[in-house]
């Protein structure tokens, strides 16, 4: 009698488990078949590996964020006394500008006139020379000023008035002091640059060419503007921006217009604000140095 042999599988299982069925009665009697999936099979996830992943998904979060919604900056300069503060550390919302379609539940919404904005500097048409010995590289050092003229308003400046589709602009957006910068605004890692010159008001020309202030300005070399006329009018796409401490800021009136498409984002949140004219001698001088009253503050 020939004995019987095994029979042996030689197909590899598979490495997903397979569900089983089970029968399962139902109230009025019935039997009907339910499919269950069985528990899957390997070494639990280790507490290091869910601190990894965590740690990987945060990241990839932040840089997103840091991409597309938020900006940190420092402001360096004092253009915008008293509104903004040397060592202001700010975050700039950069959603909230986003071009294309509005929708309910998100915060976007058109710039407004008193926004403060942050943008990325136009460059001066009039004198290119200065902002190559400056390093003011246009498209690529970072503006905070106010918003004071929208597409298609008219902005006349009469000696120290600034005046809006000829309403007289509320004196308390336009502070003057006397400081000796001109209001560029770095990356929050970049180094403020130092030496930077006083400048005084500015006054529009007659003529403005269509994308830019004026073409006929009788500038003379301290960067004093004479009114030829007409005030000058914004044209579509673009803002007329000036710094709140107007005596001191390089805006405008100095190199015209900001095109929509250089607007970074609004300034909305001073997370930060150091006194950097303070020694530093100890660990405790960061807390010393540190404004309190600032740190965590809304820009208005």
């Amino acid at each position: 009698m020939k004995p019987m042999s095994e029979s042996v599988t030689t197909e590899k299982p598979s490495e997903k488990p397979e569900a089983f069925s089970a029968r399962s009665v139902r109230p009025n009697g019935r039997e009907r078949d339910v499919e269950v999936e069985a528990e899957p099979v390997g070494p639990p996830k280790t507490v290091i590996r869910e601190y990894f992943e965590s740690a990987v998904v945060t990241v990839i979060m932040a840089l997103f964020g840091m991409t597309f919604i938020v900006q940190a900056v420092k402001v360096p300069t004092a253009s915008m006394e008293n509104t903004i503060t040397v060592g202001d550390h700010l975050l700039v919302n950069k959603f909230i500008f986003a071009p294309g379609p509005t929708f309910p539940l998100l915060p976007q919404r058109e710039i407004k006139r008193g926004d403060i904005i942050v943008f990325k500097y136009p460059g001066n048409p009039f004198d290119p020379e200065r902002d190559r010995q400056e390093d003011n590289i246009p498209f690529k050092v970072n503006y905070v000023k106010r918003v004071i003229g929208l597409p298609g308003d008219s902005v006349e400046v009469k000696g120290l008035k600034v005046y809006v589709n000829g309403e007289p602009l509320p004196e308390h957006i336009i502070v003057a002091r006397n400081v000796n910068d001109k209001g560029p605004l770095d990356i929050v890692e970049d180094t403020p640059r130092e030496g930077n010159e006083l400048y005084n008001v500015f006054y529009f020309p007659e003529k403005v060419n269509a994308a830019r202030l004026g073409h006929d300005i009788n500038a003379s070399p301290d960067f004093h503007f004479a009114v030829n006329g007409k005030p000058a009018k914004v044209p579509a796409n673009s803002y007329f921006v000036m710094g709140d401490d107007r005596d001191n800021s390089l805006d405008s009136r100095a190199w015209g217009f900001v095109p929509r498409e250089l607007v970074i984002g609004r300034a909305m949140f001073v997370y930060w604000s150091y006194d950097e004219t303070k020694p530093f001698s100890s660990p405790l001088d960061f807390f010393t140095n540190t404004r309190w009253s600032r740190t965590g503050t809304m820009v208005k």
